[in-house]
């Protein structure tokens, strides 16, 4: 299973519910430091594939979900652990950033 699209609906089921690690892109399609995130985040989903899920949320389709965690800057990206935020990167940081989240949980 490759890139996950989280939505307002499915969210709490795939993210908060789930027993492995998260990584989740809130992104807009309209951003810019975004598009430059997007194939770095596909590369990580199937890099992790397995070992942790990774995904995406467009805030303007899913503003529910952006809002309850306070993302009001895009991209942010944002590590769960069985549902509980254990990370967070707040703009374009680079590939380097997300692994190093990411290997705190995954072995």
């Amino acid at each position: 299973m490759a890139l996950i699209h989280f939505t307002d609906q499915n969210f709490d089921e795939l993210v908060l519910e789930n027993e492995k690690p998260v990584l989740v892109d809130f992104f807009a399609d309209w951003c810019g430091p975004c598009r430059a995130v997007a194939p770095i985040i596909e590369e990580l989903a199937n890099q992790y594939e397995g070992k942790a899920l990774v995904g995406k949320v467009d805030v303007d389709a899913n503003s529910q979900v952006a809002g309850r965690y306070g993302v009001m800057s895009i991209p942010t990206v944002i590590l769960f652990n069985k549902g509980v935020e254990v990370g967070r990167q707040i703009g374009y940081v680079g590939k380097d950033a997300y692994v190093e989240m990411i290997k705190k949980l995954v072995k």
